[in-house]
């Protein structure tokens, strides 16, 4: 990565010193001139002038090929960045910037004109990081994540002062505008999601770990939703399709299964109150199949706003 920001900056400038390399990049001089010699090992021409105004530059007239995308490579490019974009997250806001201004500099023009117009016309509704997490020490865990190794943590449940936890991140996992990472917990020994926007602190160790196969966040964090302890079973029926059903509920519409007169949702919740508000926002007819408890509450939540009619 560093040598590729070191052909930027030659691309970027007309000439820099060694000096000036080393302060960009956050190494010294020596392996500035080590990735000098991996560019020129891969065809790029550069020269460099020795003296008090000497340094480094590209070859009069040497410009990288435009990077050759599809039409729908474009598109798939674009949408990712836009997406990104809205997600608002505090550690990516600049490098999404940059690599849009980076792919810019080197598309053809026909293409860069497709890339402004979808930047400039497509609009995408994605659920926003929270406002008072500013920062989610996503890069961090991310390096933890690909090389296998260890970190501490300095984390904070809810209303609980900070516990430091020696952690195995196995994943990461962004839903409903929060980020989580789930891994090895080695102060309770099982497996434990948290939330990264109660994480006070993340140090990298030397320990490393094996990361099971096929780990999905996802799956892991749904599962831990529906074992929570007071956790009750829940049954409805959706009298609708499903069609209809994906387009109200997105990616919760693959949990469903078809029935005689709809689709079902097998769930979990601890709390009979929210998920019966929860089911009175729907635009469709649903029966409550259990538990009871959920029944009385949209009852409740019912004569509540019946009340609030007749008022």
């Amino acid at each position: 990565m560093r040598v590729l920001s070191l052909l930027e900056l030659l691309q970027s400038n007309n000439q820099l010193s060694g000096s000036e390399l080393a302060s960009h990049l956050g190494v010294d001089k020596r392996t500035v001139r080590r990735y000098i010699r991996v560019l020129e090992d891969l065809g790029i021409p550069v020269t460099s002038e020795h003296g008090c105004s000497g340094g480094y530059m590209l070859v009069a007239g040497y410009k990288l090929p435009p990077m050759m995308f599809t039409n729908e490579e474009t598109l798939a490019l674009s949408l990712g960045l836009l997406a990104a974009k809205n997600l608002r997250l505090a550690d990516t806001e600049a490098a999404i910037s940059g690599v849009q201004a980076k792919l810019e500099r080197v598309m053809p023009a026909k293409l860069k004109s497709r890339a402004r117009a979808i930047a400039g016309n497509i609009n995408i509704m994605l659920p926003v990081a929270a406002a008072d997490t500013p920062r989610q020490h996503l890069e961090p865990l991310l390096n933890a994540i690909e090389q296998q190794y260890s970190v501490i943590i300095s984390y904070a449940a809810n209303q609980q002062p900070p516990i430091t936890r020696q952690v195995d991140p196995y994943g990461l996992l962004f839903r409903q505008g929060r980020w989580y990472m789930s891994g090895y917990c080695h102060l309770r020994q099982e497996l434990r999601t948290f939330r990264l926007d109660r994480l006070h602190h993340v140090e990298p160790l030397t320990d490393s770990f094996i990361r099971p196969a096929d780990f999905n966040s996802a799956e892991h964090f749904q599962h831990s939703l529906n074992n929570m302890a007071g956790n009750m079973d829940v049954q409805v029926l959706l009298h609708t399709d499903q069609r209809t059903a994906a387009e109200v509920l997105g990616a919760m519409a693959g949990m469903l299964k078809p029935q005689n007169g709809g689709l079902l949702l097998n769930s979990r919740t601890d709390s009979s109150d929210c998920f019966a508000l929860w089911l009175s926002q729907l635009p469709f007819d649903f029966s409550i199949i259990q538990p009871p408890e959920l029944k009385q509450a949209l009852k409740r939540h019912a004569d509540k706003l019946m009340q609030f009619a007749g008022n």
